[in-house]
């Protein structure tokens, strides 16, 4: 899938790297903003069970 993803990219070896840390980069920050916090409020993993 990776592969594929890749050799499907525009442009020589270096932007085509490029383009995928700038998509990773992107996925990391979507999941760090807008994720992650969503799911610690929708779910309580905070909350202590010993008493």
């Amino acid at each position: 899938m990776y592969s594929w993803l890749f050799r499907h990219l525009p442009g020589p070896l270096w932007v085509r790297i490029l383009i995928s840390a700038a998509a990773l980069a992107g996925a990391v920050f979507l999941l760090f903003d807008v994720v992650f916090p969503w799911l610690a409020d929708v779910t309580n993993l905070t909350d202590a069970t010993v008493g």
